[in-house]
């Protein structure tokens, strides 16, 4: 390959990447053409992107991207990425490589080798329990609000004691008084 078409080729990587942290690495096996047609069919209708990369120009992208260095740039790989957010991806792919496989006895058609999740190797599993960026929001509010919440609650706390034990008194010098008078 000559030096304008790597130089090319990584320019289009570069540009297709920007701003991409979340990835899911997927190696294909005895792939046919149709069984690749419906996997990037399916991603595409859940808004997920895949495209084979060079195992060389991934790895020097995905260095100059910042992303740690992983072991996975063996045999092909197709990079999946986009989606709603990391736990999506990663389901979405899972279950797509999961329903690829029909018949038990058949060979594997995609293997998962990893997952990148914001510039970190994670494995897949890890992936699919990642909190979605509104599930953090959600615990992070909750966080915060938690002790204010607890503040209010012990200096209410006494007053509504207090408020109960004179109803109590109340109510039973009510009860009183109509026996007394009888």
């Amino acid at each position: 390959m000559s030096k304008k078409i790597k130089a090319m080729e990584l320019a289009d990587l570069r540009q297709t990447f920007n701003g991409v942290k979340d990835y899911v690495i997927v190696e294909p096996l005895k792939v046919d053409s149709a069984t690749e047609y419906t996997f990037r069919k399916r991603l595409r209708e859940k808004k997920i992107s895949a495209k084979m990369v060079k195992n060389s120009f991934a790895k020097k992208i995905f260095g100059e991207m910042g992303i740690q260095q992983m072991e996975v740039w063996s045999g092909p790989t197709i990079l999946c990425w986009g989606g709603a957010n990391v736990k999506e991806l990663s389901n979405t792919v899972e279950t797509l490589v999961k329903e690829l496989k029909k018949d038990p006895k058949a060979p594997e058609k995609f293997k998962i080798k990893t997952g990148v999740a914001d510039g970190q190797q994670v494995a897949i599993d890890v992936m699919k329990t990642l909190p979605t960026r509104e599930e953090a929001i959600a615990d992070l509010l909750g966080c915060i609000l938690a002790p204010g919440s607890n503040l209010v609650a012990c200096l209410t706390a006494p007053g509504a004691d207090l408020a109960s034990i004179l109803k109590t008194i109340e109510e039973k010098q009510a009860e009183a008084a109509p026996a007394a008078a009888s």
